[in-house]
């Protein structure tokens, strides 16, 4: 049976959409069909991470979403797009398949989106018509940040949430609201996923403190990386650097998800 994962973060700038590039790239090397829904509608982006050109996109979720398309036929595959990483597709190792659903970045659909709404019911049956046509083994949803009604929809729609979020008070009050907004909705697993921590803390120590301020599984502690600041979202890490340290923690959160 298909894994339907939440990666949400309560504010923007986290890291999140990385972080669900990474996972669905993890996934996918072990041979599994992953699919990427873009849910952020009011600021999307992930799509650059995947290669996917806007003029490359033939239907996106809006469209989905106000009737003009059926869900299948937004979802795009990018695995050719991830085999392309350094002109050789040997090097990879994307053996799987990862279909994005991206989010329009065409002005005129984001202000629908942002004047009108979306109707949620219409996007939980794209959610499960997705897991049926394309087969699926993973379902990936990069949430809007904050809380609002399609979050709330792509959350109580999930097996699992993961929650980013970084080392600093107003994280960690977000992060609070978010988790308890979770456990109201039955999400039957909760994780939390700490990234950009300073290099003058101890890891552990951070892991400790957050694991026990909430009650909850830390799937990992990502310190602060000039490596991946110096990428700039210009490609997925993991793919990029498949030695790095933080590629190995990385790994280890794809590994407790689909256990």
């Amino acid at each position: 049976m298909a894994k339907i994962i939440s990666i949400h973060s309560f504010r923007g700038g986290t890291g999140k959409s990385n972080l669900t590039a990474n996972l669905a790239v993890l996934l996918a090397t072990e041979g599994k069909r992953v699919a990427v829904v873009d849910t952020d509608l009011q600021s999307p982006g992930i799509h650059v991470l995947f290669g996917l050109k806007q003029q490359e996109v033939k239907h996106s979720l809006n469209e989905y979403l106000f009737g003009q398309c059926e869900i299948s036929q937004a979802a795009h595959d990018v695995t050719a797009n991830l085999n392309r990483h350094d002109g050789d597709q040997a090097e990879s190792g994307v053996q799987g398949q990862i279909f994005l659903i991206p989010a329009s970045m065409k002005t005129g659909e984001i202000a629908r989106v942002l004047r009108e709404g979306c109707n949620v019911d219409v996007l939980r049956d794209g959610i499960r018509r997705l897991v049926s046509v394309l087969k699926l083994d993973v379902l990936l949803i990069d949430t809007h940040p904050g809380i609002n009604e399609e979050t709330l929809l792509s959350i109580a729609s999930s097996d699992a949430l993961v929650v980013i979020m970084r080392p600093d008070q107003q994280d960690y009050q977000g992060t609070h609201v978010t988790l308890e907004v979770a456990r109201k909705l039955g999400v039957k697993r909760l994780m939390i996923v700490v990234n950009k921590a300073p290099k003058i803390f101890r890891l552990e120590d951070i892991r400790t403190q957050v694991a026990q301020t909430y009650n909850c599984q830390v799937g990992a502690v990502l310190p602060h990386s000039d490596t991946l600041m110096n990428l700039g979202s210009a490609e997925v890490f993991v793919l990029r650097y498949p030695d790095h340290a933080i590629t190995g923690l990385l790994k280890d959160v794809a590994n407790l998800l689909t256990q």
